[in-house]
């Protein structure tokens, strides 16, 4: 039972955060047409949009193409990760790339945010709302919590390089499909390994499944320290809660809390 503004003002944010962006009616209504005159005043008023708390840039515009089969688009990405030489060619094949569906409904890409000379790189598995809206991972609520774990052990984001394994929100923040996750997997590895950071941490269960192949859930496998692979050399990966969960298990934040005393032990000791 909703009592007072202040309540309904949580609600409100709380839907923002999960993707809900406009209200249902009785009535269905075609937001594809460039004409909704023909609908009567009571269903516009009853279709009127939630005001965000931020006005939402409209998408650039897209290829009319539909994506390829997910095998051919799996071998474009792999291919098209393989050329880049930096992370800047990496971000612009990226922004080319139209073999993942999620290109076509996100805002924008949203490919890295921090320092990429930096000895830890943080994982997670996709953009949310206000990174689709900002552009950069881990910016609305559960990337505050993320700045408040870091400056805990005396990290920012200037000291830390921040992705993500999907780098397109998903409508509504749904859990991208296993096929989307494929597809974008060859560029977040070869991310991984341009960056090259001493320590990967695993930001929530998907990422730690995807990235190290761990099949365990994230409450047995955080805080154990994993091998992770590239083409290159072996890098020191630590699995741990994502923040989006912490916000929702507060009782969890202790655990979270020991794996990043294992984080600062690690680096204060140089075991990258």
């Amino acid at each position: 039972m909703i009592s007072g503004p202040k309540a309904a003002r949580e609600l409100i944010a709380f839907y923002l955060d999960a993707g809900v962006d406009s209200l249902v009616a009785e009535t269905p209504v075609n937001r594809m047409a460039d004409d909704l005159s023909h609908n009567n005043a009571g269903t516009a008023e009853r279709n009127r949009q939630i005001r965000p708390r931020a006005e939402i840039p409209q998408p650039a515009a897209k290829s009319a193409h539909a994506p390829p089969p997910p095998e051919t688009a799996l071998m474009a990405a792999r291919e098209a990760a393989r050329t880049a030489q930096t992370l800047d060619e990496l971000q612009a094949l990226l922004a080319a790339f139209e073999g993942c569906g999620l290109r076509a409904t996100a805002t924008q890409l949203v490919f890295a945010d921090g320092n990429p000379q930096s000895r830890v790189m943080f994982v997670g598995e996709a953009p949310g709302y206000d990174e689709d809206v900002v552009g950069r991972p881990f910016v609305g609520r559960s990337g505050k919590l993320l700045d408040r774990m870091m400056a805990a052990i005396g990290l920012d984001r200037n000291c830390v390089y921040i992705a993500n394994v999907v780098p397109w929100r998903p409508p509504g923040n749904r859990t991208p499909t296993p096929q989307e996750t494929a597809i974008c997997l060859p560029f977040i590895r070869r991310q991984i390994e341009l960056a090259d950071p001493e320590i990967l941490v695993c930001l929530g269960g998907p990422a730690m499944q995807t990235l190290l192949g761990i099949k365990d859930g994230i409450t047995r496998s955080r805080g154990r320290w994993f091998a992770y692979q590239t083409s290159c050399r072996e890098i020191r990966a630590l699995a741990t809660f994502h923040p989006a969960f912490l916000l929702r298990s507060p009782l969890q934040k202790r655990f979270a809390w020991r794996d990043f005393l294992a984080l600062k032990k690690a680096l204060a000791d140089g075991h990258g």
